[in-house]
């Protein structure tokens, strides 16, 4: 490993989720001198990786960072097959959906189509969630046998009391995932939210993002239209990936 490459993406990371950071706080982070933290800034400031702020001396992401993330998106051809259908699956449904993968143990949402009420939302593509506390994360865990082992690696976060955090509790509730095809979130990640998703199978046949929509809690609300729309959109992008069948074989 480049240690110079390894500091400066260890940077980047601190800087995740809007975070503003001085020298020394970045410093005191990654255990290094001062000197040599503020070395590393000045070169991804450079390269617009990193911005310092117009009126302080705190630094965050660049906008470099915006166009690269938006070049590894175009070339994602489960998001690009996904647009049209996530967009009808908001509109049919009234709520909000997201498409992710699989994500350093995480899951990046790779597209969000936004509820279509014309209210005010945040964007969320880009975002990371929490693989065992959002029904994406949960499909994707429950078809995964190498994110399994990733994240049950480390304790489980207790983000809102009502997170599943115990491992035996979560690989049962993968089972019934598998079962269904189907994943629900009630209030794990965030108060007030729960989220339903399903599984969207690649031409090899497995499981290659997750699809779901959000809505106020608890997830039952949701419905059995609303599952439906989803579970059809699921199996429509499916289809047009080459999938040979859907919902997936359990592994």
């Amino acid at each position: 490993m480049i240690q110079s490459i390894d500091r400066a993406a260890r940077i980047l990371r601190l800087l995740q989720g809007a975070r503003r950071l001085g020298i020394s706080e970045l410093a005191a982070a990654l255990a290094l001198p001062p000197s040599t933290v503020h070395g590393l800034v000045k070169s991804l400031q450079e390269h617009g990786f990193v911005a310092q702020e117009a009126r302080g001396t705190r630094y965050v992401l660049g906008p470099a960072l915006l166009t690269l993330s938006n070049v590894y998106l175009d070339t994602l051809d489960v998001r690009s097959r996904s647009l049209r259908r996530m967009h009808d699956l908001s509109h049919r449904t009234g709520l909000a959906s997201r498409l992710g993968v699989a994500h350093h143990g995480d899951v990046l949402v790779i597209h969000h189509d936004r509820r279509p009420d014309g209210t005010e939302q945040m964007p969320e593509t880009g975002i990371t969630l929490p693989a065992h506390a959002s029904a994406l994360g949960k499909v994707l865990l429950a078809y995964d046998a190498a994110l399994r082992d990733e994240v049950l690696a480390h304790e489980l976060a207790d983000l809102t009391g009502d997170t599943v955090t115990d491992p035996a509790a979560l690989h049962a509730q993968l089972a019934r995932v598998r079962e269904r095809a189907l994943a629900t979130e009630d209030e794990e990640a965030v108060i007030g939210d729960a989220s339903v998703a399903a599984p969207v199978v690649g031409e090899d046949g497995t499981v290659v993002a997750a699809l779901g929509v959000v809505l106020p809690a608890p997830a039952s609300a949701a419905g059995a239209g609303v599952v439906k729309e989803l579970r059809d959109a699921a199996q429509a992008i499916s289809r047009d990936l080459g999938a040979p069948g859907w919902p997936p074989r359990p592994t």
